[in-house]
């Protein structure tokens, strides 16, 4: 057993607390990581608010990191120790349906388990002050040293840089893959990008990679602006400047709407104003956004009847284990940035701190 440190989440709505954590040892088919770098994400913030329906306390959050395999249990065979890899919040087991299908990246092999906060055999690895501690998403990258499934990891370049990589653990990957696998922007296209955080940044470094023309980023605090258009943004745009609807001033920008569009707030009403601001007979709109528990979507049919296609993607379509690993080069070799992405660099124990820094767009 490992004794590290963790930021541990006892209950919703609380910051997280700093705590010294066992870490048991790996079992069969689990891999046990010594976690250098984590980011901190949205999803995490979502499920510290406790409206999460899968919120599980007391838990380890964090599902951005990047590490060092510290040891392997019985039957690990794609991992071994002084491995580099990537904790997987969507694993690829390779072997259920969902993996067999080129269509789909969302393996199901450990999603029930994963959803209640534990490991595959149905118990946890963390223990803090007598108490079990839960698994966050499969990765729990908040804590010094994790355990993961082995279908939950990818080995990557040794040489790359933790506290870089540890982004295409989530966001990066999942904006860019938005663009490239979901949407398959074409060259030459018009595209909308709705929220400029990290996800929003990397749906438009996508865009711009697959070629589109024209790329209008959308969102209501101008300081994300010049971020946007260093990132591929041709023109930035706020709701808050016009009294007509947004999707309305889209429609009367493009010449009848937009090629694509992205929503990457996870708010169901700009979920709306996306695929109504994508153009009649072959606008495509993508869900990236996470919306909180209970909301629905709406739209007149009409808006589908006219062949426009609404579509959703998780981790940005990208199988994980066969996918992170060529992000990865992708990133060594420059074509896509990571580098660029990162903010502010933060001692572990000013995790809440990195929290504040996120919720205030900074």
């Amino acid at each position: 057993v490992i004794k590290c440190k963790a930021a541990v989440a006892w209950e919703a709505g609380k910051p997280l607390s700093i705590e010294e954590v066992e870490v048991a040892p790996p079992k069969a088919h689990e891999v046990r990581i010594k976690i250098i770098a984590t980011a901190v994400c949205h999803t995490d913030a979502y499920t510290l608010s406790g409206a999460d329906p899968e919120g599980c306390f007391p838990v380890i959050l964090g599902h951005e990191g990047a590490g060092i395999v510290e040891s392997v249990g019985e039957g690990v065979t794609k991992v071994k120790k002084g491995d580099t890899v990537i904790p997987l919040y969507i694993p690829q087991c390779g072997e259920c349906k969902f993996c067999k299908n080129p269509k789909t990246n969302l393996c199901q092999k450990i999603r029930i388990t994963q959803g209640k906060g534990v490991m595959p055999d149905g118990t946890s690895r963390f223990s803090c002050k007598g108490k079990q501690i839960y698994h966050f998403m499969g990765t729990s990258t908040f804590s010094e040293y994790t355990v993961v499934a082995d279908i939950s990891v990818a080995k990557i370049d040794a040489a790359a840089p933790l506290d870089k990589v540890c982004l295409l653990g989530c966001g990066i990957s999942t904006g860019y893959g938005a663009a490239v696998n979901t949407a398959k922007v074409e060259p030459g296209s018009t595209c909308a990008v709705f929220g400029l955080g990290g996800v929003g940044l990397a749906v438009i470094m996508g865009c711009k990679i697959a070629g589109a023309s024209r790329i209008i980023g959308i969102d209501i605090n101008k300081d994300k602006y010049a971020k946007a258009k260093e990132f591929g943004a041709t023109e930035c745009i706020s709701p808050q400047d016009s009294k007509k609807p947004i999707q309305e001033v889209l429609v009367e920008m493009t010449d009848g709407g937009v090629d694509y569009s992205f929503e990457c707030i996870g708010n169901v009403r700009v979920m709306r104003a996306a695929l109504e601001a994508c153009h009649k007979g072959w606008g495509v709109s993508v869900i990236v956004g996470v919306a909180a528990a209970g909301q629905e979507i709406a739209t007149r049919p009409f808006q589908l009847v006219t062949g426009r296609t609404w579509k959703g993607t998780a981790f940005g379509g990208w199988k994980s284990v066969d996918n992170v690993p060529k992000l990865v080069t992708e990133y060594m070799s420059k074509k896509i940035k990571v580098d660029e992405f990162v903010t502010h660099t933060l001692p572990f124990d000013k995790i809440n701190e990195a929290f504040e820094l996120m919720h205030s767009g900074k």
